[in-house]
């Protein structure tokens, strides 16, 4: 007996669908790496296609074929990257879905990072979020994609303003004690000044077409290059005072992370053409205040490009 397709009649009110499809797909994805052990994501997928106003239903089942089709594939070391995976899975939710001619695939993923701490090389661990997606849009026999790779990384900011006032507080009392001006400058300039501190969120996402390359391991090193300091799960006394030294010798507003982050960008993805997006995001929680402080920056490589040429 021949079961009936109740996705392929009509609708009773009939419209075209934007987005249709599965949310919080869970799957722990493993890609594999030439000579070095397999990375493991734990990662959330939204998957979508648009759907014509002639069908009452997606085929949800194929989101789900698909995924494991891919997966599957990144284990076999097919797939070079994490955003790879959402641009495989974009180009065959296509095939599948005859109908569509648009779809989307969105992943959010945590990452283990094994890292070692700046003095006593202690090793830890940092989890790191990761953001992928990729877009894909039916054009005859080879679909036009637009992927993106991101990362989210936790530091440490200190604040200007508030060491500036304590830097000045500083002079005045060692003025007071007879301390010759020499001295104070020599001795302000080599010991930072005491300020209030932020944990900050740093993200940086950057869209691009398919056939770019975009490393995650440069996007978290550029987030945690932005930031005062970096930070670590765990500190022996010497790695806690580095720490502690480093972030305040650099001190940063959360404006200053931002625009940092655009300067490594440029930099670090030169190869990147004019038309790749990026997005830039802090937010630090405030250590004296109740609220966070925050910043963002959408551009493209081109718009970065020539905003600082022209403050060269």
């Amino acid at each position: 007996m021949e079961l009936p397709d109740t996705q392929s009649t009509l609708p009773e009110v009939r419209i075209n669908l934007t987005r249709v499809g599965v949310k919080n797909v869970k799957k722990l994805v493993e890609v594999a790496r030439p000579g070095k052990r397999p990375v493991i994501f734990i990662s959330n997928f939204d998957v979508f296609v648009d759907l014509p106003s002639s069908l009452k239903g997606a085929n949800m089942s194929r989101n789900f074929e698909v995924i494991d089709e891919v997966l599957q594939q990144t284990v076999q070391g097919e797939v070079n990257g994490i955003e790879d995976v959402c641009n495989s899975v974009a180009r065959k939710l296509l095939d599948h879905h005859e109908y569509a001619d648009r779809t989307e695939v969105r992943m959010t993923s945590t990452f283990m990072v094994r890292r070692e701490t700046p003095v006593s090389k202690t090793g830890c661990d940092e989890v790191v979020k990761v953001v992928a997606s990729a877009v894909a849009r039916r054009n005859g026999s080879d679909p036009i994609v637009r992927k993106s790779i991101g990362a989210q990384v936790t530091g440490i900011t200190a604040c200007p303003c508030a060491q500036n006032i304590m830097k000045e507080i500083a002079h005045n009392k060692l003025i007071d004690l007879g301390v010759e001006h020499d001295k104070i400058e020599k001795f302000l300039s080599e010991v930072p000044m005491a300020t209030h501190n932020q944990r900050g969120q740093g993200f940086l996402c950057i869209e691009t077409d398919d056939d770019q390359r975009v490393d995650l391991e440069q996007i978290i090193s550029v987030l945690k290059d932005s930031m005062s300091a970096k930070i670590y799960e765990l500190l022996k006394r010497g790695d806690e005072s580095h720490v502690v030294f480093s972030a305040h010798k650099n001190a940063r507003f959360v404006e200053d992370c931002v625009r940092e982050m655009a300067k490594h960008v440029l930099t670090d993805f030169s190869f990147l053409p004019g038309d790749s997006l990026v997005t830039i995001r802090q937010t630090n929680e405030e250590s004296i205040h109740q609220h966070d402080a925050y910043a963002e920056r959408k551009a493209t490589i081109a718009e970065l490009r020539a905003e600082l040429n022209e403050t060269a």
